[in-house]
């Protein structure tokens, strides 16, 4: 396999999609952390925080089904250009969000936001491969899958602590800058992004495209289990909804709430640098990805019960160590699983589920955290984990068996005298 480093020293368009997947996660760190922390300030109420977490997930799910199919068919490059651009002008229109009354428009910008990130994601993820020879693809998936992480560590603390010294409002004009700089490197890629298509085979509509996407979905009992294991940790992210209230119990404000971001982002960046050469063991696979899942929900209960700021900080970065290398072991395997014709829609269909546990989680979160004890809300998002990976894993342990099974069967007989 081919090391992180040469994959980003050597190959200019996967730096090129690397760094402008960099400044979009930035961009969006610096919106959310801000945002987080402004709105119960503007409003006097912690639900407003769940809303906008609720609805950059829901939107996102919303529109993918549809979003998957344009991956499939227009190029993935313009659709990225287009969609940071579109992005900034979501962005902008946070300048007006200035009391109670505008409180609302901060709902219209992040829907714009994330409808832009609907049509973003699924692109830059099926393009992954088409920008990488096959021995590039484990490393430059440890590699993408840290650039979430790396960013939600600058992103998220420079966030909180500018939005403290400055303002929230310096944070949005910092992001609108950085989301036209991600368009321009992404514009500036050169490989295609897609493998051709005939020209002569007309498109399918939309409807009959998902409908295809979901039919191989089904019939491909491994792709089904990587669609469906990101849920787990989408279960328990409801907990998002609670950093501000946590970081207020302990007394850090708004630099807390960002150091809670941080550490979540530094767990999501080492995880999958760390865990990069279980990539390339297909065996280990699915029983890593139900103990990440374990990991995950393990970590926050312990956060629930946490009477120490630092400890709380160490076990977010332990729950998002297992959380980011859950999301970047799926990922790997669904892009080396699935035909480059399918990938866009698949990585659609894959992102949705995961949205939409996401979106559930937070939004039962923002009802609940005006009323019980922002603590009860981290431990239920921690048992739904939890039970959710026990689940999963009881599910898709006679896959794995199988394919133990059938590895074993194939590999040549090491005694040749045996017999």
């Amino acid at each position: 396999m081919a090391s992180p480093l040469s994959v980003v020293t050597t190959n200019r368009d996967f730096r090129n999609l690397f760094f402008a997947e960099l400044v979009v996660f930035g961009a969006d760190w610096f919106v959310m952390v801000p945002l987080l922390v402004l709105l119960p300030d503007l409003t006097g109420s912690g639900i407003w925080g769940g809303l906008v977490l609720a609805t950059d997930t829901g939107m996102l799910a919303v529109l993918l089904p549809f979003t998957g199919t344009v991956a499939d068919r227009i190029d993935r490059k313009k659709i990225m250009v287009l969609a940071n651009l579109s992005a900034l002008v979501g962005v902008l229109l946070l300048l007006a969000v200035r009391s109670s009354a505008t409180a609302w428009l901060a709902l219209l910008a992040v829907s714009a936001m994330a409808a832009a990130k609907a049509f973003y994601s699924p692109a830059a993820l099926a393009a992954l491969p088409n920008v990488v020879d096959a021995d590039e693809l484990a490393a430059a998936n440890a590699v993408a899958g840290s650039a979430w992480g790396t960013m939600a560590i600058v992103g998220a603390s420079l966030g909180g602590v500018l939005s403290a010294v400055f303002s929230p409002y310096t944070c949005f004009a910092i992001a609108a800058v950085s989301l036209f700089l991600a368009a321009g490197l992404a514009w500036r890629i050169r490989r295609p992004l897609q493998a051709p298509r005939n020209a002569d085979e007309p498109p399918p509509r939309t409807w009959v495209a998902v409908r295809e996407a979901l039919t191989y979905i089904g019939h491909q009992p491994r792709v089904l289990a990587l669609v469906t294991v990101k849920s787990a940790v989408g279960l328990g992210n409801g907990v998002l909804t609670a950093f501000p209230l946590l970081a207020g119990r302990f007394g850090v404000g708004a630099v807390g709430a960002g150091l809670l971001f941080a550490v979540r982002g530094l767990g999501a960046l080492i995880g999958p640098l760390a865990m990069r050469r279980v990539l390339s063991h297909r065996s280990w696979l699915l029983p890593g990805l139900a103990l990440s899942m374990s990991l995950y929900g393990v970590a926050y209960l312990g956060v629930s019960v946490a009477a120490w700021f630092p400890l709380v900080l160490v076990l977010v970065f332990v729950a998002h160590f297992a959380g980011g290398t859950n999301w970047v072991l799926s990922n790997f395997a669904l892009q080396s699983e699935v035909p480059d014709e399918l990938r866009g829609r698949v990585f659609a269909a894959d992102m949705m589920v995961a949205m939409l546990a996401i979106s559930a989680s937070q939004l039962i979160a923002a009802a609940l955290v005006d009323h019980i004890d922002e603590r009860l809300v981290i431990a239920g998002c921690a048992l739904l984990t939890l039970a959710y990976a026990i689940g999963w894993r009881v599910a898709t342990r006679g896959l794995h068996l199988a394919e133990r099974t059938a590895t074993t069967a194939t590999q040549p007989d090491p005694d040749p005298d045996r017999a």
